[in-house]
């Protein structure tokens, strides 16, 4: 199936690896424009050249902080000056897993600040400045990347922060719908990247298909919904890790 992606212009927050990186690569593949921002310039640098390697296509990159305001404006003008605008959003950049144990006693104030002012608030930062250039031509795509802790316990910070990000997509698809742009979450588990461990992946055995869920599945699905073609789905939360055991969800 064609996509439709060819010519659009995409931005992926956190891409210079894991899932992100996959996605990049995916809409690259695809005919995008793409764009990949993070907070690390030599393995934003890094990732660009390989990237550029598989699909002959130039990728831009972007310095920036998700937690930081000035830092997501300056990131989104950089990307829409370079790409001539932005038609497709994928938030993705957060700091990994959480930043403490599930444990009552360890959690900080400062743990549960910096998970969500990286992943909620930067995820509506990112929003808050691309979607007006989507509006302006009728037409956009954002895509949030969660977790399956949205449905589990494993870890208190990593479930808030993921339930702050369902509930900022459902009101953004509410909102942006009637400009023409419309507003996903995909929930991965545990995803095989480059940096996922043997132990990690052995993990995966307890989902419904009995193995590790690749990056580049994530990112085919997130590809989808970036796409013309999914024009019909929009506020909704997607599960992506290989089926969750003995979990309704409705």
């Amino acid at each position: 199936m064609d996509l439709g992606l060819a010519g659009k212009r995409a931005l992926v927050t956190g891409g210079s690896r894991g899932i992100g990186k996959a996605i990049a690569r995916v809409l690259a593949a695809e005919g995008a424009q793409v764009a990949i921002a993070a907070r690390d310039a030599a393995r934003l640098a890094a990732a660009a050249a390989d990237l550029q390697a598989g699909s002959g296509a130039r990728v831009a990159t972007v310095q920036f902080e998700a937690g930081d305001d000035e830092s997501v404006r300056e990131m989104v003008a950089a990307v829409a000056a370079a790409l001539g605008g932005i038609d497709i959003l994928v938030n993705n950049a957060a700091q990994p897993g959480g930043t403490a144990p599930p444990n009552l006693a360890a959690v900080t104030t400062a743990d549960f600040a910096t998970d969500m002012n990286v992943k909620a608030m930067g995820y509506l930062r990112c929003a808050q400045h691309v979607a007006p250039l989507m509006a302006a031509n009728g037409w956009g795509r954002i895509v949030n990347i969660g977790g399956l802790t949205a449905y589990t316990t494993a870890n208190m910070l990593s479930s808030m922060r993921v339930i702050a990000v369902s509930s900022l997509t459902k009101n953004l698809a509410d909102q942006l719908g009637p400009a023409g742009i419309t507003v996903n979450l995909v929930h991965p588990g545990t995803t095989r990247t480059e940096s996922i461990s043997d132990e990690r992946a052995a993990q995966a055995a307890g989902n419904v298909i009995g193995r590790v869920v690749d990056a580049e599945e994530i990112a085919w699905l997130v590809a989808f919904l970036c796409s013309p073609r999914s024009a019909a789905v929009t506020g909704e939360a997607i599960g992506c890790g290989g089926g969750i055991r003995g979990t309704i969800r409705y």
